[in-house]
């Protein structure tokens, strides 16, 4: 199980929202069963999705590993390292303590399935409440496929597995044929 949560962390700002966001970054905040994959293997695919070598056109849209303990950042040090030792250049992924989480606004949340309203609409009747649905690991996962970020086998595999309805079944299909 992974879920996400997107908002804002690493700052000193009270309550940011979007329009104010004060010293925060916005983050992506997991969810994950350690039984079911491992934080070196979140960090593997954190560092392949990314520049981690590019600067950071601002403190709100920096790289940054927020940690929850020790054994978190000796891995994340050590994931970090190797894309340096890698790439033969200096990582530029911030490492700091995790701190508060603040969510962001709603329309910030799983991005991709917004722009989707039927498919949307079909999850939020399983997932009615707020945090069930940003807690979802199939929401996140449908979210993650009309992001383009996985094969459509895998797709096909998994897909009986979200809670669809048949038209919202067709309603995704349709959508990443585009």
């Amino acid at each position: 199980m992974i879920a996400t949560r997107v908002g804002y962390t690493g700052g000193s700002t009270a309550d940011p929202t979007y329009e104010d966001l004060g010293d925060h970054t916005e983050a992506v905040q997991l969810s994950f069963d350690p039984e079911l994959v491992g934080y070196a293997e979140l960090l593997t695919d954190f560092f392949a999705w990314h520049n981690a070598c590019g600067r950071a056109y601002s403190r709100q849209y920096r790289s940054a590993i927020w940690v929850q303990d020790a054994e978190q950042r000796r891995i994340a040090e050590a994931a970090k390292n190797a894309v340096e030792r890698r790439e033969g250049r200096k990582v530029a992924t911030a490492i700091e303590d995790a701190g508060r989480f603040h969510l962001a606004e709603d329309y910030h949340q799983k991005y991709w399935l917004r722009g989707h309203p039927e498919i949307l609409a079909d999850l939020v009747r399983y997932y009615p409440e707020r945090e069930g649905f940003l807690g979802s690991t199939a929401v996140a996962r449908v979210n993650g496929w009309l992001s383009g970020s996985t094969k459509q086998e895998e797709i096909l595999r998994r897909l009986p597995s979200v809670g669809l309805s048949k038209r919202g079944e067709e309603a995704l299909l349709s959508a990443l044929r585009r």
